[in-house]
């Protein structure tokens, strides 16, 4: 709940306009007594309505996508074995494999996601105007979410699940994942801008501010995905002991797939630094850092922490979901933060300061 509302209150894009008059002052009339204006509420409501229905379904997809890595950890993804999307396994009764209830898990989970979503793009688009970008993220959204079931299904009926090592699945990962973080970005903004009444936007005039954001983006999310199949590496391949660890990583004939525990950390250190650059970079000039951006930065630091315990412990599971649930959070504020700074709210779409609520 804390969480929900404070990105509620963050995700302002653009200036809130104060009702006045052209000389600042309120009207009155002959008697020296403010005017009574007749407001509809009835957009305000419907638009909160929609707003809190988008927040939820960008939570509810967070959710399935740290049980799809739950589900990887535990080497569950064949726990239906090749069946797509029926499960050839028992999920109720003694006799069922807790391989086969976590991964029909996370298919019944992945469908309530899909159905809110499709939801979401079907309310948008009834209640939003032709002009609004809301209306049309989600539809990106719902378009990255059926997407996703099919990578998901692939992955399954091609058997690139359990110990499959092949380069095939490290394909269809990378895929996944890339299309993971691109659903989380157009939830997240469709939440946004249904959130705080800025729906029609222009790009800023500064392409080369616009370049240097879209290739922090693009770095985040190669950190993302070879973090991804890091994680598959030590699924894989565990180690018994630091040392060990080690070893494994520097010997010679080590698979590929172990030689992302090295290049991961080196990804994430450029990318984490290019990335506080273009913030410092942008930034300057203004008096200082906004809210989310001082959340970022601290969460930033966090997460390396958390990545070095992560390696200390030789990746426990439930620490390689902290990582993720960071790491995705860390992922919506910047392309929040980078919306905010590559677009600019049209002047007739400025937030109401009647649509109070919202």
């Amino acid at each position: 709940m804390l969480f929900t509302e404070s990105y509620r209150r963050w995700v302002t894009f653009g200036p809130v306009v104060q009702p006045s008059t052209a000389e600042g002052v309120p009207i009155l009339d002959s008697v020296s007594r403010p005017k009574t204006l007749q407001v509809s509420h009835s957009r305000p409501r419907t638009t909160s309505r929609i707003a809190r229905f988008a927040r939820a379904t960008l939570g509810c997809n967070l959710a399935v996508v740290l049980w799809g890595a739950y589900v990887r950890a535990t080497s569950s993804g064949d726990g239906c074995s090749n069946k797509w999307p029926v499960c050839s396994g028992d999920v109720l009764g003694a006799s069922a494999k807790a391989t086969t209830i976590i991964e029909f898990t996370h298919r019944m989970t992945s469908a309530a996601a899909l159905l809110m979503v499709i939801s979401l793009a079907v309310w948008c688009w009834r209640a939003t105007s032709r002009r609004d970008w809301a209306r049309y993220s989600a539809l990106l959204a719902t378009g990255f979410l059926a997407n996703e079931a099919l990578l998901g299904a692939a992955l399954v009926l091609l058997n690139h699940v359990g110990h499959d090592q092949s380069a095939g699945r490290i394909f269809f990962l990378c895929l996944h994942l890339g299309n993971t973080l691109l659903l989380l970005a157009t939830l997240s903004l469709t939440a946004a801008w249904l959130s705080n009444g800025s729906r029609e936007f222009t790009f800023i005039r500064k392409w080369r501010e616009v370049t240097a954001i879209g290739a922090g983006l693009l770095a985040t999310m190669i950190t993302g995905i070879t973090g991804a199949v890091t994680a598959l590496s030590d699924t894989l391949f565990p180690a018994t002991s630091l040392r060990s660890s080690l070893l494994q990583d520097f010997s010679f004939g080590t698979p590929v797939l172990v030689r992302f525990r090295l290049l991961h950390p080196a990804v994430a250190t450029l990318a984490a630094c290019y990335v506080l650059w273009v913030i410092f970079r942008s930034s300057r000039g203004r008096t200082g850092f906004s809210q989310p951006v001082v959340v970022f930065i601290a969460l930033l630091f966090l997460q390396i922490v958390i990545g070095m315990i992560n390696v200390l412990l030789l990746v426990p599971v439930w620490l390689q979901i902290v990582h993720l649930f960071v790491a995705d959070v860390l992922w919506i504020l910047l392309v929040l933060i980078s919306a905010g700074l590559v677009l600019a709210p049209t002047e007739d779409c400025l937030p109401s300061p009647l649509a109070g609520g919202i």
